[in-house]
């Protein structure tokens, strides 16, 4: 259920970027439409709603300086603004979590790879994933490497 929550706060996260909605019509929304709903037999994950909601607010809260840690963990010529929007949902949800300090580094690396993984199947995203969330970690957490 954790994995669900970080799955749905990514594309929270995402949404609320493109559509420009706040973050609590989008938390309405996840809540009550998309997490544990069933569409034409299709039945969506079940997630750990407080989770998804502390990952939301936090990346919310906390967004410069999650943005400021992504773009340190960046290459000069890439910035947080030019980089996919998918990715910029995920180092959001990450950062919040390694700000947060819910989880072990660790725990909060390998999922988000395993994220990446899933929006970017053919791709080397996840290498890319991986290194920016362990340099964000090893950031904000030293003592946890």
């Amino acid at each position: 259920m954790k994995s669900a929550a970080r799955l749905y706060a990514v594309q929270a996260l995402f949404q609320m970027e493109h559509s420009g909605q706040s973050i609590d019509s989008i938390r309405k929304e996840f809540e009550e439409h998309r997490i544990g709903a069933v569409y034409d037999e299709d039945e969506m994950a079940e997630a750990d709603i407080d989770l998804f909601g502390t990952i939301l607010d936090t990346a919310v809260d906390r967004q410069v300086r999650i943005d400021q840690m992504t773009d340190r963990a960046l290459v000069a010529k890439w910035p947080i603004a030019r980089i996919d929007p998918t990715l910029r949902a995920l180092f959001r949800a990450a950062g919040a979590e390694l700000v947060g300090k819910a989880a072990p580094p660790k725990v909060i690396i390998n999922e988000y790879v395993d994220l990446a993984h899933a929006f970017f199947p053919e791709g080397r995203e996840s290498k890319f994933v991986n290194a920016v969330i362990d340099h964000m970690a090893r950031e904000t957490r030293p003592e946890a490497f």
